[in-house]
This record gives C-alpha cells, structure tokens and sequence, in this order.
C-alpha cells in the first residue's frame, strides 16, 4: 500500500505554503519528515489526512484519493497527533471501542490486540481511567494504542516521542517494525534526528515549503555534498540561516 503526495500545492490561504510537494512512502519502509518549524510539516501531514483540501496535485493511497473513495481511503490510515486528541468524557477503554467500531474491526481480535499494547504501555489496570487522570505520556500512548489496533496499512506519525520515556519510545519504534514487517508504510515527522537516523529508512527534508533533498543517509549526503555528515549534519546545513517558525 503505496503513500503518493504528487506535486501538492496547498495551506491554510491562498498563499500556499507547500510548493509542489512529491513524496512516497512504500510498504515497509519508514520515512522521517524532516524541517524546521514552519516549514510545513504538520501542513503536509493535515493535507494527507483530510484537515486540508490541495490547491493543486493530488494524494493517494495506492491511486485512490480521499476525494475518489473517502472510506476507502480513511479505512487504510491511522494517525496519531503530536498533541493527543480525547474525549473527556470517554473512558479509556471507551476510546478504544470506539476506535474498534470507527475502523470496523472484528472485536474479539482487536481486543487482543489492545490487551497485548496495554500491558506494553503499563496501562492495563486504567480502562476505567478518564483523560483528566492521564499524563501528557499517557495519553500519547492511548492514542498509539488506538492507532496500532487498527488494521491500518498506512501511518501518519507526528512528533511521536515528545512526552514518551526511554522505554514508551523503544516500544514504539518496535511497534513501527512490526507493521513494517507486515507491509505497513509509516511516515513520520520527528525533530529528533538522532532516534530517526536509527529507525528511517528514508528521508524527506522540507524547507520553506518545499521538498530541499530526500533519500537515504547516504543520498543526502551526495545531494548536500557532505560525506560522512550525520542526518543532523545535514539539517543544520540545510537550514542554516533560516529563522522560519510557525
């Protein structure tokens, strides 16, 4: 199931802030999204989820766009925000019924599912908790749980790692080879580029809008003309003097 952001124009006006935006991302590899802020990140990621209509280009998962098959489409990708997004009045294992429901899922194999991601994420005994009893840590990972019960074969992944322990995020990043080994593709934005050298496979490098160099470590060394330089090597030379933020 093949992620396709082709020539995207888009934003919040009429004065687009992505500038003729292509990228894919294949089943079973992980690619970083890489840039400052304001460079439009989180402006791409809304665009593929829906949030935003293109002004010009088109995203599709394998050839089919939000706009072609909107169910179709949705059914195939999970997302999970940088800020978590619950309901106040939802317990926790209210919110993943409701995630089973949303996405159809057969209900005696997405409770295995959950259980197994529950104990991983130490919030087994909380099902009757409510979001005001959570952390900022937790409800990330209630919103990782929801996301990786699905049957997803697409993964959006916003700054995943702020508010996560050492161990959450090892579990995490385990979590994304798994659904890679099964085919997944995941595409994740991360300012943290020293855990995304680790775990990516390929790299997006957006600046002021627009795709600056994209590859594998050792294409954005060629492209940047700086060999043996580390992914924060090359970001810091890619964005040096710019002073962008949303």
């Amino acid at each position: 199931m093949t992620l396709k952001v082709s020539h995207l124009v888009g934003g919040y006006s009429q004065i687009p802030v992505l500038k003729d935006v292509s990228f894919e991302v294949q089943p079973g590899e992980l690619v970083g999204l890489i840039g400052l802020n304001g460079a439009g990140k989180s402006t791409t990621i809304k665009h593929i989820i829906g949030l935003l209509e293109p002004q010009k280009g088109e995203i599709t998962i394998d050839g089919v766009t939000l706009f072609d098959d909107p169910k179709k489409y949705k059914t195939k990708l999970a997302y999970i925000p940088e800020t978590p997004v619950l309901y106040d009045e939802l317990t926790l294992k209210e919110h993943l019924e409701l995630t089973m429901m949303a996405y159809n899922l057969d209900h005696d194999e997405a409770w295995k599912k959950a259980n197994r991601l529950l104990k991983m994420f130490r919030l087994d005994k909380k099902l009757d908790w409510f979001p005001a009893n959570f952390s900022k840590g937790m409800r990330q990972k209630v919103m990782i749980t929801c996301a990786f019960i699905t049957n997803a074969e697409i993964f959006i992944i916003d700054e995943p790692f702020y508010g996560l322990d050492p161990l959450a995020i090892r579990d995490l990043t385990g979590l994304i080879d798994e659904v890679k080994v099964q085919g997944a593709a995941v595409l994740m934005s991360t300012h943290v580029l020293e855990t995304a050298q680790k775990i990516c496979d390929r790299f997006v490098m957006l600046n002021h809008g627009q795709v600056e160099a994209q590859g594998d470590l050792s294409d954005l060394q060629d492209q940047m003309n700086k060999q043996d330089a580390d992914l924060s090597d090359i970001y810091l030379e890619m964005t040096q003097g710019d002073s962008a933020h949303e």
